[in-house]
């Protein structure tokens, strides 16, 4: 028995060939065929050099097991999640690698609904199925590909959550990395009034400009770059597949996606009072002040895409956001998009004629927070513990949603393990004192380096 490298947590990502192939992609569409039992998929692929054939494998896999398969040909994830539940589709699969380096590739699952397809609900099974050679033989009838064209409804459709004639002629800096998200402001930007100054826009498989992952700080030097050419109002970039959207401000300043949350939240509340707002643990208490201030009710969730969108499900939230430039919401079928924030957010600057320097600074001051800090360690759990021993006499409230929470009167961390990698993430915020966090930061970052 083979053991399969490529089934991760959420995904499956693997180095290719030896860790993901047209063979293995062609298994991949039988063993979700055995495990979903659907009718219609549709299968989306990034810009990739490789995801044309692995897609072509895995629908025929799909076809070989009786499957019907509409082919929505090059988009981001968010568009395999929209062609899922706009076409009324019992699934969909997206070929990607998102941000990993140009020899790496992988595929996203969801079911009817665009619900997501993860470890926990069904990856398990799937590996299972090709690793034990229990894959069904060939139907007596095979499924059929059709090209669907779903770019004008999804156009449409992100179009719906702003009041185009009550935009603002912003100038907006967009930086694809040479992935996907290019091809859909292009598809934008007649309908909107903005000027865009596109930098690594044409998608280009050999990513001559660095992998697509603004989560790097060596990566945000070409989209600051162009904004202080141009003089831009703000800057936008994103990840290979665009599920992710960064932001930054007149200034170039990076402004982390914990305050994007806090502002979108703010957004959907004073619409729909009353309503839910799903947020992830790692950074809470910014969310957690707006959302209760006016009027509706945080929900915590596990961070991750799959526990973040089951918990908007169960509260019907109509938003979600994480730390990590995913957001979530209720209209989108409770799927994260890359497109939608950034349009929400041009619509609020529009509204307040404020700059979104302006819209988080005060935020940024009044709960000022580390960012996430990453430390290989071997021995995760003996690390935590003797980070909750040092604090458990002076803690006001542990929590562990998700990995170790502890909270104290003016400052709270989060610290957790990668799902995917032998590393320890840090979060550390305060209260109205960026001194404070630096200090309790680096106390915490001794405990660790020193166990």
């Amino acid at each position: 028995m083979t053991k399969l490298t490529c089934f991760k947590a959420y995904d499956i990502r693997g180095r290719i060939p030896s860790e993901l192939d047209e063979q293995l992609a062609y298994q991949i569409g039988q063993s979700y065929a055995a495990f979903v039992k659907p009718n219609n998929v549709a299968v989306g692929r990034d810009i990739r050099a490789t995801s044309a054939t692995l897609s072509a494998a895995l629908i025929r896999g799909l076809n070989d097991s009786g499957v019907n398969v509409a082919d929505i040909g090059l988009c981001g994830t968010e568009g395999v999640y929209f062609a899922t539940f706009a076409e009324a589709l019992d699934g969909g699969i997206m070929v990607t690698a998102s941000h990993n380096p140009p020899d790496y590739n992988g595929m996203k699952f969801v079911r009817e609904g665009s619900r997501p397809i993860s470890a926990d609900s069904g990856l398990v099974e799937m590996r299972a199925l090709i690793e034990d050679a229990r894959l069904p033989p060939r139907a007596a009838r095979s499924g059929k590909t059709q090209a669907l064209d779903t770019s004008g409804k999804y156009v449409e459709h992100l179009l719906s959550y702003v009041q185009r004639t009550k935009l603002r002629p912003f100038k907006v800096v967009v930086n694809a990395g040479n992935g996907g998200a290019g091809l859909v402001i292009d598809q934008l930007e007649p309908h909107l009034p903005f000027e865009f100054i596109k930098v690594h826009h044409q998608p280009d498989s050999s990513f001559p400009n660095g992998v697509p992952n603004p989560m790097i700080e060596a990566n945000r030097a070409s989209t600051i770059e162009a904004m202080r050419a141009s003089g831009a109002d703000i800057g936008l970039a994103w990840d290979g597949d665009f599920d992710r959207c960064f932001f930054f401000d007149e200034y170039g300043g990076f402004v982390e996606g914990y305050y994007l949350v806090g502002l979108l939240a703010e957004a959907f509340l004073k619409k729909q009072p009353g309503s839910r707002i799903v947020h992830d643990p790692r950074l809470t208490w910014n969310t957690i002040e707006i959302v209760k201030r006016l009027g509706g009710e945080p929900v915590l969730s596990r961070s991750g895409h799959a526990f973040i969108k089951q918990r908007m499900r169960e509260a019907d939230a109509v938003y979600g956001g994480e730390m990590s430039a995913h957001h979530y919401f209720r209209d989108f079928a409770y799927c994260d998009s890359g497109m939608i924030p950034w349009l929400l957010v041009l619509a609020i600057m529009s509204e307040t004629g404020k700059t979104l320097g302006e819209l988080v600074s005060a935020r940024q001051h009044l709960f000022p927070a580390s960012g996430e800090i990453n430390r290989e360690i071997s021995d995760a759990k003996a690390v935590t513990a003797r980070v909750q021993a040092h604090y458990a006499t002076s803690a006001l409230l542990v929590d562990y949603t998700d990995g170790l929470s502890m909270e104290f009167d003016q400052w709270r961390f989060n610290l957790r393990s990668s799902n995917t990698e032998p590393l320890l993430r840090l979060n550390v915020e305060a209260r109205d004192s960026e001194q404070l966090m630096r200090q309790q930061t680096a106390e915490v970052l001794r405990l660790m380096e020193n166990a």
